[in-house]
């Protein structure tokens, strides 16, 4: 009887070095001489494994904003849940999962702080749509180390006609408006922040999602950092569900 190969995810995720580098990326994007590091593998071996995974849909890169020369490694959690799914559905009918699976009924009070630069768009859309994925379960606040005066329009817009979110009386705040809070978790959106991000009480868990400033783009591309955020906010609860409150290391979060 011939047998069939293995489902693409399954061969790619297979290999050890490979699926050490989906485990740390899975806890938030990383530059390569991060995951050289963390993998403890010389760079050329780590960079031909990121190409392999990039290549097979997996991973995605995206340019530094705070330096052109650095890119950042960000895994996409909804093809590995589609690549998982295929692979059980591959080995018996039983595995098939139709749909997505469901996110815990009850999230653990814990306190998230969304940062990015100008507190403006990407930090807001995220502290929106966790408070509303997440509802009474979770403290979520947001600000900027250079605050803008006010939310830029096109997030307003497009988190009140795509999400159903009204944020008009929303108004951008500096990090220091915050720092003397804990936080369970602290999030940074863009590469400059990650950069200047303070440090905060009670040892938070740390992870960074480099997404690109939308601002002087037309409103689709607004749309677009919109579910980008979203897909990993979605990503993120049932990981907050599961969050220790005891924990005092400062471990990252995955997104």
């Amino acid at each position: 009887m011939q047998q069939s190969a293995p489902p693409e995810f399954i061969r790619l995720a297979a290999h050890p070095v490979r699926w050490r580098l989906l485990t740390e990326l899975a806890r938030g994007d990383h530059r390569v001489r991060e995951l050289v590091a963390r993998v403890d593998e010389p760079q050329n071996v780590v960079s031909y494994h990121l190409r392999l995974l990039r290549d097979g849909g997996l991973v995605t890169s995206n340019r530094s904003s705070f330096d052109a020369r650095d890119s950042y490694y960000h895994l996409d959690l909804d093809r590995c849940g589609d690549g998982l799914a295929a692979g059980g559905a591959a080995l018996h009918p039983a595995l098939r999962r139709d749909g997505t699976a469901p996110l815990p009924g009850g999230v653990v009070p814990v306190s998230v702080l969304f940062v990015c630069t100008g507190n403006s768009t990407r930090s807001p859309i995220a502290e929106a749509l966790l408070r509303h994925r997440a509802g009474g379960g979770v403290t979520v606040a947001s600000a900027g180390s250079r605050p803008k005066e006010g939310l830029h329009p096109h997030a307003v817009r497009v988190l009140r006609e795509v999400f159903g979110i009204d944020v008009g009386d929303q108004r951008p705040r500096h990090l220091d408006a915050v720092a003397g809070h804990g936080f369970d978790h602290v999030i940074t959106l863009c590469d400059r922040a990650r950069e200047s991000c303070p440090e905060f009480p009670d040892h938070p868990r740390y992870a960074h999602w480099s997404i690109p400033d939308p601002d002087a783009a037309s409103y689709p591309a607004f749309r677009h950092t919109a579910a980008d955020i979203d897909t990993r906010v979605r990503h993120l609860v049932p990981v907050l569900a599961s969050t220790d409150r005891t924990a005092t290391d400062r471990s990252e979060v995955h997104p």
